[in-house]
């Protein structure tokens, strides 16, 4: 019995020491994991995601063209003087618009696909809360190509979290499994 328990305790001052090993330095990035998923998780309650506007038809045939959509975009972006490379346009057929994404910054314009009205012109402050969460701020504001960063950042911190629950589940079950042996004898 003494031995068995020695070396459960024995293994659980080993899994204390590589839970503080990796915790502690990356202590900072869970936090940031932690509150970035939390806010993307109530994104839409939290008011970080602009709402989705409905157009003023929902059925294509009387849609306005995708580069009538684009051009319209264009002229507006190009008046706020930012930055004219679009990333993409999401088409939401439920709603009849089109929302336009630009590469450089965070702003979203939701064109009605029937009239080519803008409906809405705001920030994508999720996009920016969700770069921050999966370190592709870093590969941004570097300029890298292929995500290098994001990457390395999300498999450190993912193997982190799995070596820390890992740890964790040891250090509350094995002083559990000590006090059953002692109850034993």
């Amino acid at each position: 019995m003494q031995q068995q328990t020695e070396q459960l305790a024995s293994k659980t001052r080993a899994y204390r020491r590589l839970h503080k090993l990796v915790a502690v330095p990356l202590f900072a990035f869970m936090f940031l994991i932690g509150i970035t998923g939390v806010l993307l998780g109530w994104k839409r309650q939290t008011g970080i995601a602009p709402p989705t506007i409905t157009g003023s038809n929902t059925s294509a045939d009387a849609w306005i063209s995708l580069d009538s959509i684009q051009k319209i975009a264009l002229a507006r972006i190009s008046s706020l003087s930012l930055d004219r490379q679009i990333e993409r346009i999401d088409i939401r057929p439920d709603k009849g618009i089109a929302k336009v994404v630009f590469v450089k910054h965070y702003t979203e314009f939701q064109i009605d696909c029937t009239t080519g009205k803008l409906l809405s012109e705001e920030a994508r402050l999720h996009d920016f809360v969700e770069h921050l969460h999966d370190g592709t701020i870093l590969d941004r504001l570097f300029g890298t190509k292929n995500n290098p960063i994001k990457t390395s950042y999300t498999t450190i911190t993912s193997l982190a979290l799995i070596t820390l629950s890992f740890s964790g589940f040891w250090m509350w079950f094995n002083p559990r499994r000590i006090r059953r042996i002692k109850a034993k004898h």
